[in-house]
């Protein structure tokens, strides 16, 4: 393999002849050969955005060369494109901050626009990674900034995705509205429910969760850019961090708020960890869910079995014909996922000292993984499961008319201590409730009939 020689502050060093990426990269990847994981994309587009607002602002501000600038510009769209991101090498576990990434990206930027002057790569006379690409900016402000327009970025695809399944669940709602059937908690019977009722439930709880996502994406808006290596604004224009602000808010079409205090927006991890906090929550409503659709679909001769989930594929290597619930299977051991995820950010958030958090590069990761792994499960849950689940509406029907907890409806006519009496013998004699309250005139067969209407025992709320 062909080599070309780059030196740093700590010496020289070979890189690939064909690499974007320069020495200090070729330190991280032979210092952090950990996980083989490598950077989300979003995260690299996110840096790019930084870099090319920045490249912008310091051109207007006659701080960087127009050529040196313009060429930087180009570099970045080409990245934007798609372009050298697999230049992109260094480990997610490296060092703190994410000074190896950040670097990783100047150099790849530099390199390019080494190219695009008609200079070789490495011959930093012409462009330096640090000097120009880098200009104004700091890891320490750059790698937070580049966390929230990554969470942004994301956003246009999660929540269209949350809002489907949504969407599934509150149609189903309507589907299965006139479909009555035995409540139950404590896993023990309790009064009837319409099975739409279950499910417009489900859509319901997943609109707070759109409502709490949406809301913490207003405190990702605020940016601590222009803080540089410790929230002083040492080397930046007292203009930068607005016009880099602006002119990310036109390249991303959203309005930003540059922070109050640079120092503690560079230092928090709170938005992030509320952002992780949501999804934590989301995930756990989601288990409670899958749970429910698992024991719904139990049997399907020996368990509940009121509703049916799509058959996905054969359940048992060695059982014919039997279909386990799939799709809620690999939903909740991704939610399952995302809450580690979001114990590891929490314990990160903490971990930072003084005027910096070095443990960025994991949340930054952690923090994408779960909003990309809950993405695609979010999406195929909802096709290949909750698009296609059918009631069994005589069964449910069956488990309404059955169930003791229908003397519910009698307390306010006989009072509670006679209705748990029925309801004692109902259980003991396989009578049925209306037998006996008949039997011991207990009630008419008139005020019976109205007490013990299914559909009006599950509309007193609406």
């Amino acid at each position: 393999m062909s080599t070309r020689i780059e030196k740093d502050s700590m010496g020289e060093l070979e890189i690939p002849s064909d690499a974007y990426y320069g020495v200090q990269t070729q330190r991280a990847v032979i210092n952090f050969p950990i996980s083989g994981w490598k950077i989300f994309p979003e995260c690299i587009l996110a840096t790019v955005y930084i870099k090319k607002a920045a490249a912008l602002t310091n051109k207007t501000l006659k701080l960087l060369d127009p050529k040196k600038a313009d060429a930087i510009i180009k570099a970045c769209d080409e990245m934007l494109a798609g372009k050298y991101h697999d230049h992109v090498v260094v480990d997610v576990f490296q060092a703190g901050a994410g000074t190896s990434y950040h670097m990783n990206i100047n150099e790849i930027l530099a390199n390019r626009a080494i190219e695009i002057l008609g200079g070789k790569r490495g011959d930093h006379k012409i462009i330096s990674p640090n000097d120009d690409v880098n200009y104004g900016q700091s890891t320490n402000d750059v790698i937070p900034t580049s966390i929230r327009i990554m969470i942004l970025i994301n956003s246009h695809h999660f929540v269209p995705v949350l809002e489907g399944l949504r969407d599934a669940f509150l149609k189903k709602g309507k589907e299965f509205d006139k479909i009555i059937k035995s409540g139950r908690t404590h896993l023990q019977d309790a009064v009837p429910v319409r099975l739409g009722q279950e499910f417009r439930a489900y859509g319901n709880i997943l609109e707070t969760h759109i409502v709490r996502y949406k809301r913490v994406l207003e405190d990702i808006k605020v940016l601590g850019i222009g803080g540089t290596a410790v929230g002083t604004g040492l080397n930046a224009h007292p203009k930068y961090r607005f016009m880099v602000a602006n002119e990310l808010g036109k390249a991303l079409k959203m309005k930003f708020t540059v922070a109050e205090d640079l120092m503690a927006a560079m230092q928090s991890m709170s938005p992030f960890v509320a952002m992780s906090g949501v999804l934590r929550n989301l995930s756990l409503d989601l288990v409670k869910i899958c749970n429910d659709l698992r024991l719904l679909s139990s049997g399907p001769k020996t368990g509940i079995a009121e509703i049916e989930l799509p058959a996905c594929q054969p359940g048992s290597s060695i059982m014919p014909a039997k279909v386990n619930p799939v799709m809620p299977e690999m939903m909740t051991m991704v939610c399952f996922q995302v809450m580690g995820n979001d114990q590891t950010i929490a314990y990160c958030s903490q971990a930072g000292q003084l005027e910096l958090n070095v443990m960025m590069p994991v949340v930054a990761f952690d923090i994408m993984m779960s909003l990309k792994i809950l993405e695609n499960a979010l999406r195929i849950f909802t096709k290949r499961c909750v698009d296609g689940i059918k009631a069994n509406a005589d069964r449910c029907q069956h488990f309404a008319e059955r169930s003791a907890a229908l003397v519910t409806a009698l307390n306010t006519h006989i009072g509670y201590l006679k209705a748990a009496a029925v309801a004692k013998e109902a259980l003991s004699s396989h009578k049925s409730i209306r037998q006996i309250v008949l039997e011991q005139k207990l009630m008419t067969d008139k005020e019976l009939n109205k007490a013990l209407d299914l559909d009006a025992m599950t509309r007193g709320a609406e």
